[in-house]
């Protein structure tokens, strides 16, 4: 009598579910559509720069908050498009982008400025100086009872 042995592997069907929710599950339908990349780096420690790669939006469709401490950047575009010599009365399209970036102590709110050339978000957060730190000098003395 002749038996096959299957090795059991406990990830087997981990690795089959990921396989399905990365390629032909939930984000499928925006394989085509690359998500927006957005850089933030520091200059010297005197600025916080953010950079929002927004190619198919244009200027009046952005906007830029300050909230609670936080930057928010959205940019949400639609377009309708209507045809009566096709099948389709109107077919609309929309996209959007969302960040909110928590800000540092040490950003100044009130001189956040930012531009938008050629599809490129670049918002500047300025910082304020930190104190600097007070030092106290210690002295002997007896100790008095």
């Amino acid at each position: 009598m002749a038996r096959n042995l299957v090795r059991f592997d406990p990830f087997a069907e981990l690795n089959e579910l990921q396989k399905q929710f990365f390629s032909d599950g939930l984000f499928s339908p925006m394989r085509g559509r690359p998500f927006p990349t957005t850089d933030i780096y520091t200059e010297d420690d005197k600025k916080l720069t953010v950079e929002a790669h927004l190619p198919n939006f244009a200027e009046k469709d952005v906007t830029v908050n300050v909230d609670q401490g936080a930057l928010v950047i959205q940019a949400e575009r639609h377009e309708t498009d209507k045809d009566t010599s096709k099948k389709y009365v109107v077919r609309e399209t929309n996209d959007s982008f969302y960040r909110r970036i928590t800000l540092p102590e040490q950003a100044d709110l009130k001189a956040v400025t930012a531009t938008f050339t050629n599809g490129v978000l670049s918002v500047t957060v300025p910082f304020t100086d930190s104190p600097t730190p007070h030092r106290i000098p210690i002295t002997t003395g007896s100790a008095s009872k």
